[in-house]
Formats: C-alpha cells, structure tokens, sequence
C-alpha cells in the first residue's frame, strides 16, 4: 500500500468502531519522507511523502475507509531525561548536547536525548541532575543555526521558540 500524506490524529477522532492497524515507527524514522514498514497484522506499507518532512506524530492516521484505519504508533526507546530548574541549566544542557550533535527532543518540562553513554557519563559528572527513563521521542527541538533577527518591539527570535520556558 503507498501512503503519501497523513490523514489527521486519532486525538481530533472520535470513537469510530473501525478496525485499527498499527505502524510502529522508531524515533529516528518520524521525518524520513521514504520509507518502507510491515504494519502489525503484516500489510506492506511503502510511505512517499516527496512534498516535504512528514513529522510522524503518535496517532497519525496513514489510511482510512469504511472498515479500518492504519495509525502511527511510536515506539519508545531509552532516553537521558534532564528536567531544567532554570533557564541557565536548560541553555547549558542544550549546549552540550548540540555541541555533539545529537537530536535534543522537549516534553513535558524535560529535554531528552536518545540514550548515549559518554554523554550520560558528561551531563552526570558535570552535576545535572539526569536520569534513564523509557520515553517516546516526539518533539524534536529545530535547531537550524539563525542569525539573531529584530522582530518587533525588540524582541529577538529566540524568544519565540514555542513550549519553550523564557
């Protein structure tokens, strides 16, 4: 089956008494714009999306008709979870995991990262608070380098980073 676009959310649903089929997708695989999956009840999925970065979510629909409905389900992984008690922490931890070049995700208050030894090893020597925790990785912090742009009444970019404590 070829999926180009993703339909909507199961959240924005209501109950619909369809049968469901699953995808499961690793962290790694949500912005891939090609890519081949085996859905649980075995169906061949070949997903082409040639528009543009898909950014999979947990619950996007993939297909729907009368009588089932193929959904994403994000599969978690093991994950360095940093919960930030300021802003000076979140903004250093940041640093640290950029300057390694690694996928830094937000959830919840948490920054996390897809569980790396040697940079467990650094945070954790370094005095930050972090732990190992089973997470689904889903909201990736964009971090594409921008020049600080003046916006209006002097407020820089920066400062509109959404989700994101100021």
């Amino acid at each position: 089956m070829l999926i180009t676009g993703k339909i909507g959310n199961m959240s924005n649903l209501l109950s619909t008494g369809l049968n469901m089929d699953e995808v499961i997708l690793e962290w790694y695989e949500a912005d891939k714009r090609i890519l081949n999956k085996v859905s649980k009840s075995g169906r061949d999925i070949s997903m082409k999306f040639l528009q543009g970065n898909p950014n999979l979510r947990e619950g996007d629909i993939l297909y729907r008709d009368n009588e089932q409905v193929i959904v994403v389900k994000m599969n978690p992984c093991s994950c360095i979870v940093i919960s930030p008690d300021s802003i000076l922490t979140a903004s250093a931890v940041c640093y640290e995991v950029g300057n390694k070049h690694l996928p830094l995700f937000y959830e919840e208050g948490d920054l996390l990262v897809p569980y790396e030894n040697p940079l467990y090893n650094l945070l954790q020597s370094s005095g930050y608070a972090v732990r190992i925790e089973e997470r689904k990785l889903q909201h990736r912090i964009k971090t594409t380098v921008m020049p600080h742009i003046q916006l209006a009444a002097g407020e820089l970019i920066f400062n509109k980073n959404k989700g994101l404590p100021s």
